[in-house]
């Protein structure tokens, strides 16, 4: 069998392709609405590869990388998707720096003069009520003593040739960074690194952990942790700042904190924020709103058929890896707070990789009633996006969404197991439904039982029977196949 090569995205498509993960079509395909459409079609399906691109020839997009937690748990060789958060969490511990390498891949085409990013590269676009083709999965590099190697997705409309419209989320490192910089007058040089290693796809979508992944952690350290090897970097060619080596397209340039533009014509013209701009994380219909301006400077990319990750905002691909890094961040703080109590940690698919956790605790006394609570108070502390946390005993199956409710209806008292947080402003306005002001409350649910009376929970357990008594082996996988995973999980009693 040919080695395995997940340092590179044209690696990782030649390994999705022997294990039947990648679907490949030579039919000619839109950038506009017509990629995000199949990729919102297939989502939890396979990934695919667009070999022949309108109005781009010999160039390529891939989605749904990670649209699949099996996938992504094989991508990194972990045989249980259920247990990727545990090597996220041991990478986080055993980060190993990036190489600096002098030729790069990503830097075999330069482009310095007459820069056009839209007649560059197949730039997608999502919706129609989109002000135009938006970078999705762009991953903005900046490196520095205060900041470290921080890397993050980052929202970019090109709406001149050369310049464009960076978000960077209220809250974020680069957001306190950016302040930072506004008072001292200068400017940020970065590098937007699109189609990159799978690793570092991954660990950008992690989202908002900062009592464990401070401003000034060396992030592709932990990416390189989670490889196994070191991620490439290389010096860009026109500012200040490196670049992911084995990136695809690259798009160097700074920016200027000092300098504000909207993020669409629209919302230049009018100076009104409510204005269509992109579906959110959330799910919503995002807004336009005023960010730094991004100058570009120079564009490379690799010389051969490149690849450019198109990447749903509001979809799995991004959620999945994101909810395994807040499901690693969260095992590890709830059993630094009581060692052993936290038995597992999941984020829903619902959840969106941020906005929800599932805690799932294994009470031996009753001494440790009162932590529940505590886990609720420290999750939210931990994530500045956390809006529900729910704290579980062990009966619960944290991966069913219905397990989960019925132990909310059960095992909630409102009067003492509710903790709330009043609506603060975030500043979040475009994760936010029409209408909505961008303030988001918190809620927490203790849905455990009291230790001394788990006795009067115990749940049901019917008799185990030998059904090959009565069907073949043959007919009860077929029986089986026809029950949903609720009632597989009911009737398999593992209570």
């Amino acid at each position: 069998m040919a080695d395995k090569d997940i340092t590179t995205v044209t690696g990782l498509v030649e390994f999705l392709k022997r294990e039947g993960e990648l679907f490949i079509t030579p039919n000619e395909v839109d950038p506009i609405c017509e990629v995000i459409g199949v990729a919102k079609a297939f989502e939890d399906g396979p990934a695919i590869l667009f070999e022949n691109v309108k109005g781009y020839p010999n160039h390529r997009i891939l989605i749904n990388v990670f649209g699949k937690r099996s996938r992504l748990a094989k991508i990194f060789d972990v045989p249980d998707p259920k247990d990727f958060k545990y090597k996220c969490l041991e990478a986080i511990r055993n980060p190993i720096p990036p190489k600096v390498v002098d030729k790069a891949p990503c830097q075999e085409v330069v482009i310095t003069t007459d820069i056009d990013v839209l007649k560059a590269m197949p730039v997608t676009q999502s919706i129609e009520t989109d002000p135009g083709r938006i970078i999705s999965g762009g991953i903005s590099l900046v490196s520095g003593a205060e900041i470290g190697h921080c890397i993050s997705y980052r929202r970019t409309l090109f709406r001149g040739k050369d310049w464009a419209s960076m978000n960077f989320t209220p809250g974020s490192h680069l957001d306190g960074f950016l302040l930072n910089l506004k008072e001292k007058n200068e400017k940020l040089p970065l590098t937007l690194n699109i189609g990159c290693p799978p690793v570092v796809m991954a660990l950008a979508a992690r989202g908002f952990l900062h009592l464990a992944i401070p401003v000034g952690t060396d992030e592709l350290a932990i990416a390189g942790g989670l490889q196994g090897a070191p991620v490439e970097i290389c010096k860009a060619k026109t500012v200040d700042a490196y670049a992911i080596a084995n990136a695809e397209w690259v798009i160097e340039g700074y920016l200027d904190p000092s300098q504000l533009v909207w993020e669409s014509d629209e919302a230049e013209r009018t100076g009104d924020q409510w204005r269509p701009f992109l579906i959110e994380w959330r799910g919503y219909q995002g807004w336009a709103r005023r960010v730094p301006k991004f100058q570009a400077t120079a564009i490379t990319h690799r010389k051969d058929n490149p690849i450019f990750y198109a990447s749903v905002a509001s979809g799995l691909e991004c959620f999945t890896p994101s909810g395994s890094f807040v499901e690693a961040i969260f095992y590890d703080i709830g059993n630094r707070i009581r060692s052993g109590l936290v038995q597992d940690v999941n984020v829903l698919d619902c959840m969106h990789g941020y906005a929800g956790v599932i805690i799932q605790v294994g009470k031996r006394s009753r001494a440790e009633d009162e932590f529940a609570k505590t886990l609720i108070l420290a999750a939210f502390a931990a994530s500045s996006i956390l809006q529900m946390v729910i704290v579980v005993d062990e009966d619960i199956n944290i991966y069913s969404a219905d397990d989960i409710i019925w132990a909310l209806i059960t095992r909630v008292d409102p009067k003492k197991d509710i903790i709330t947080f009043g609506l603060d402003e975030t500043g979040m306005a475009e994760a936010s439904s029409p209408g909505r002001t961008g303030r988001m409350g918190r809620i927490g649910f203790d849905a455990t039982v009291p230790f001394e009376n788990k006795f009067k929970f115990a749940r049901k357990q019917h008799p185990q029977v030998d059904l090959e008594k009565w069907f073949s082996r043959e007919n009860i996988a077929k029986l089986r196949a026809q029950q949903n995973e609720y009632a597989k999980f009911i009737a398999s009693n593992r209570f």
